[in-house]
């Protein structure tokens, strides 16, 4: 294809030539699908020559403001990646879809009445404009977003494989409900009463199979803002109890909602992190947020109810100093072991001054369900109350009394502790409070005040045949979970921070679930021939709210209001019948946990993808790889709840044989991030940062000085700066260029608008050393190169291609800048030296690279022309600076060969200017060479 003509006269490279330049190009590579990445079979197949290479972005989500400079950090780097492995012979898929469910749109909904769809489908169009403008190298093909209805439907196909499906603890995977169906109706597998499958009624069979599904309905305790009127996930609530979105505050309630098994991938989700390539921060986020703790349950019997409850605890070796115990006020026992009237003796303090222990715990529920989770946790004044009922410890045989307070939560560990005060500092001030005995068992330092949870001998520890007195505390707790299981009153378990997944948001726009209620209220998947199923149009899109503290009301889904949609006929295998639609939606992580496998295979309207192309992105390519996405790259932030839940539906469909890799994303990059200057007037306003100038050391908005500060961008701070500002000031390279120099990747770093000339000045050095800037004509020779200037080209080749493997994309930069210099110093322009350069900078400034390679007389792109291999032969430096001593002291230096003999130096030594004036014409009584960096002369 011939080189396409320009538009404009100028022939310096200026913004507007750069923006002719990139528009031009980015139209050609699209009308010749510049990047669109072969598939094995299907509608994209091709030919799938060299090595498969997939990088991904996190997710963006199209926001109505657009991007700032800060978004396209990631965006470029992975760019410059795929570019570079392309050029190494790579078959690289990278694309871009956008995670388009979520409250941002659904929020501009309620403001407006405008369908959220509208909105974000307008979104998307800017966004992709904006990123098409940076000349990304996505193929367009593989782009979708998460509310096309065909992702859509796949989503709830997979939702519908995890309902489907059970953990086989023995097996250590999951497997189709269907199969343990035809274990039982074999009788192989009965009850956990142990009655036969024959046995038991139709709504029991159900009841047994619902009860171990990986997707399943619960009424238990979850996280309700009232404020948002939606359930929010523990990952979805911040340490302080609020929700992450809104800060409004988060009560625990019970409440009938869909959860995820996730907790039976708890040891997987683990072990499986010594595989991957991923930062060691982010590998300990998870395994502190799935918190796998080793310990002892232990079964406290409560003789006078005829009942007991279990508690787990990290330290069993200090169970003779448990002198309490306290369950959560939720807890399902609280009812039972609560009596009638107060025992005999028992304290005031105790009482909360009620007559009854009925009233106390009444009275004291009600004031801990209006707190949230922090608060309880918290517990500043030590609250609780007695509940009438004492327990039997079971290592001394002591009662010790039962109380309930809200510092301990009803979804962590078993709702229930036994109380150590001499170990736990809150457990001693409760003591305190209510006058409790405070036993110590393990010798505390000397002056150790309060609770001592450190290590030390076991003290006051024996009773009949346990006695762990002055065993450390390994030994001490090895003991005593013998003991526990010799005597049935407990065992050695393991334990886990990590709770089942919380998928139901009371929310209009996400996707709804593939599931109807029947007439018993039970619920049956809707097959796949019914898929997707739609969301209706609603007269109102949000949700109920109420007022932030009201902790008691009650969630109302707006889909609720669709009476038509919800109430609906179906024949569902068993003719026409009336259900009822689930009328709550997935979370906005749903289509974020398995968009990797559809960009695989866009278009295939039989299946998430066909397992060959699964297989040839994400299989694994030797025996032990995990497998999964060869480059990923995004946001810290996603540690914990993307990762994580996207590693869990990946794990099911790997047991259920939906994929071959056992893990999403091999290696993970975390990106820093792009901060900026803000400034405040003597109000502490904000005022606008392109309308500040520096002088005489301080800053001013006008005549008025003004204070700096330095954070996040955004529309608050009047601090954003648009990647169109950007284009239109120096062109996109010249920004792509600014943004990969501004330091190492994976840090933060400030944006300075003033220092983008830099790049660019750089930028119209390349493009000064192939055209002149008259003529617009070509000036490269075909001259030899000097062999100083095969030194730094090689050097130059070698450092880049280390740079690009390692994402240091700022040295390379910095290389490239250094060999321009240099090529501009000497005046070289040999096509040997420039056709090196401008293929080096290609990835980094792809529309500039292109046009000049064009001008070069190649007629194809260079997207796959092979990258710069360095000569070892010019590795090695092409002179050295060699020191000449006269009686010691350094009289000259002079750069030689490095492979200069010692006469030929010795030679050129005596003739240096300042070496011969040193002399004087003195005799030289001795010269020690010691080639090529000295020779030192004795006169």
């Amino acid at each position: 294809m011939s080189t396409p003509e320009e538009t404009t006269t100028s022939h310096r490279y200026t913004s507007e030539l750069a923006g002719d330049i990139e528009r031009r190009w980015q139209d050609r590579w699209d009308a010749e699908g510049t990047f669109e990445a072969p598939n094995p079979v299907g509608d994209l197949a091709g030919d799938v020559a060299g090595e498969k290479y997939f990088i991904m972005d996190m997710f963006p989500y199209p926001s109505g403001a657009g991007l700032h400079v800060g978004h396209p950090l990631g965006y470029i780097a992975t760019d410059v990646v795929g570019r570079y492995r392309r050029m190494q012979g790579d078959n690289v898929l990278h694309a871009l879809g956008y995670d388009a469910f979520g409250l941002p749109a659904e929020i501009h909904a309620v403001q407006t009445g405008e369908h959220p769809r509208t909105n974000t489908v307008s979104n998307i169009a800017n966004m992709r404009r904006q990123l098409r403008r940076l000349g990304l190298a996505h193929d367009p093909r593989r782009s979708f977003a998460t509310i096309d209805p065909d992702f859509v439907k796949w989503t709830q196909w997979i939702f519908l494989q995890i309902f489907d499906a059970w953990y086989d603890e023995e097996q250590g995977r999951a497997r189709p409900i269907s199969e343990l169906v035809a274990e039982y109706e074999a009788g192989s597998r009965t009850a956990p009463d142990g009655a036969p499958w024959s046995e038991l009624a139709p709504l029991e069979r159900r009841l047994l199979i619902d009860s171990v599904r990986l997707a399943y309905v619960d009424e238990s305790p979850v996280n309700w803002c009232p404020g948002l009127g939606t359930v929010l996930a523990n990952e979805e609530v911040t340490a302080e109890g609020r929700s992450e979105r809104g800060n409004f505050p988060v009560f625990t309630r019970n409440l009938r909602q869909w959860k995820m098994r996730i907790t039976a991938y708890s040891d997987r989700l683990i072990d499986d992190l010594e595989r991957v390539d991923w930062p060691e921060s982010v590998k300990n986020m998870q395994r502190n947020w799935i918190g796998r703790s080793h310990g002892a349950r232990v079964t406290f019997r409560v003789e006078d109810a005829a009942t007991s409850f279990d508690v787990f605890t990290t330290r069993p070796d200090t169970l003779f100093g448990a002198t309490y115990a306290v369950l959560a006020p939720e807890h399902e026992l609280v009812d039972t072991l609560t009596t009638e009237a107060w025992p005999e003796g028992t304290p005031q303090l105790w009482t909360n001054g009620r007559a009854t222990p009925a009233e106390a715990v009444a009275a004291y529920r009600a004031t801990a369900a209006a707190k949230t989770d922090l608060e309880r946790q918290e517990n500043k004044e030590k609250t609780g109350v007695f509940t009438g009922s004492y327990a039997t410890n079971p290592v001394n045989g002591e009662q010790i009394p039962v109380f309930i307070a809200d510092y301990v939560l009803t979804g962590y560990g078993t709702g229930a502790i036994m109380a150590v005060p001499g170990g736990d500092q809150r457990d001693w001030e409760f003591a305190e409070a209510y006058d409790l005995p405070i036993i110590r068992t393990v010798e505390a330092p000397e002056g150790v005040e309060g609770a001592y949870p450190g290590e030390g001998p076991a003290v006051n520890s024996a009773h009949g045949d346990l006695d762990i007195n002055g065993l450390g505390i390994e030994d001490a707790k090895a003991a005593v979970i013998t003991w526990l299981q010799q005597h049935g009153a407990g065992e050695g378990t393991t334990t886990y921070r990590l709770r089942d997944w919380l998928f139901s948001r009371q929310r209009y726009w996400g996707e709804p679930f593939p599931i109807v209620y029947d007439e018993l209220d039970q619920p049956i998947a809707i097959p796949e021939s019914m898929l997707p199923v739609d969301l209706p149009d609603v007269p109102d899109y949000s949700p109920k709210t109420y007022e932030p503290e009201d902790a008691l009301s009650n969630p109302e889904p707006p889909l609720a209001r669709a009476d038509d949609w919800v109430n609906v006929t179906l024949d569902l295998g068993d003719g026409p019948r009336t259900y009822r639609r689930e009328t709550n939606t997935m979370p906005n992580w749903a289509g974020s946990s398995w968009y990797e496998l559809r960009y695989t295979d866009p278009h295939n309207p039989d299946r998430i993808a066909d397992p060959e192309n699964e297989r040839y992105w994400l299989g694994p390519r030797k025996d032990g790889e995990t497998g999964g996405v060869d480059l990923y790259v995004g946001g810290v932030e996603h540690a914990v709840l993307h990762l994580l839940y996207a590693r869990f539906w990946h794990k099911v469909l790997f047991d259920l044989g939906h994929v071959s890799s056992e893990e999403p994303f091999h290696r993970l990059f975390n990106q820093g991030y792009i901060q900026a200057y803000a400034y405040t007037d003597e109000r502490g306003t904000y005022v606008p940062s392109d309308e500040v100038e520096e002088r005489d050391g301080g800053w001013f908005h006008g005549d008025k000085p003004v204070n700096r500060e330095y954070g996040k961008m955004g529309k608050s701070l009047k601090n954003i700066v648009t990647p169109d500002e950007m284009y239109d000031a120096y062109g996109a390279d010249t920004f792509r260029v600014y943004e990969m120099s501004m330091g190492p990747l994976d840090v933060s770093r400030p944006w300075e608008t003033r220092a983008v000339v830099g790049a660019q000045r750089f930028l119209q050095r390349v493009w000064r050393l192939l055209v002149d800037e008259e003529s617009g004509e070509l000036r490269v020779d075909d001259a030899e190169l000097d062999r100083d200037t095969l030194h730094v080209l090689h050097t130059t080749i070698d450092g880049v291609r280390a740079d690009m493997e390692h994402l240091r994309f700022n040295t390379a930069v910095a290389k490239l800048i250094e060999l321009t210099n240099h090529l501009t110093k000497v005046g070289v322009s040999s096509r040997a030296a420039v056709e090196p350069l401008v293929l080096m900078l290609a990835p980094l400034a792809p529309h500039l690279a292109e046009e000049l390679w064009s001008r070069l007389g190649h007629t194809e792109s260079l997207i796959r022309a092979p990258f710069p291999v360095a000569d070892p032969a010019h590795l090695a430096a092409s002179s050295v600076t060699c020191v000449i001593q006269v009686l010691g002291k350094v009289r000259g230096k002079i750069e030689v060969d490095p492979a200069i003999g010692d006469d030929e130096l010795t030679e050129l030594a005596l003739a240096e200017p300042n070496v011969v004036r040193s002399i004087d014409g003195r005799d030289i009584r001795k010269v020690i060479v010691r080639a090529p960096k000295l020779v030192s002369i004795v006169v």
